[in-house]
């Protein structure tokens, strides 16, 4: 049987440790840490979690608010979105995640852009 990527990213611990660095850098990054002035980050890393946990084929269902509602009206552009990948990206290559598994886990988000991305430069 195949592994998930969850699996191969070592399942929700992993992904928690992975979570909790990636937001250290984005509170870090004056380009896009205000968006979370006003955010319970306790909830936001449990939830950013269970998100990456969701769509990397883990046994957990995602039920937080959907991407389109979560992100209306924030008026994020696509280099600030581009800078919190880029954090994820980092921060997995830190667990040394390889390659083509760091790549999978940013398709899957890539795959929301649309929706969190609502303004121009």
């Amino acid at each position: 049987m195949t592994e998930t990527l969850y699996e191969r990213l070592g399942g929700e611990d992993a992904i928690a440790a992975v979570v909790d660095d990636f937001y250290d850098r984005v509170l870090a990054d004056e380009q896009v840490a205000y968006y979370f002035e006003d955010t319970n980050m306790q909830k936001q890393r449990a939830h950013q979690t269970q998100f990456i946990s969701s769509v990397t084929g883990g046994p957990v269902e995602y039920t937080g608010t959907e991407m389109d509602a979560a992100h209306e009206g924030m008026g994020i552009n696509a280099a600030e979105f581009g800078a919190i990948a880029t954090h994820l990206e980092e921060t997995l290559a830190e667990y040394d995640v390889p390659e083509g598994d760091r790549e999978a886990v940013l398709e899957e988000i890539a795959g929301y852009r649309d929706v969190i991305v609502t303004a121009s430069e």
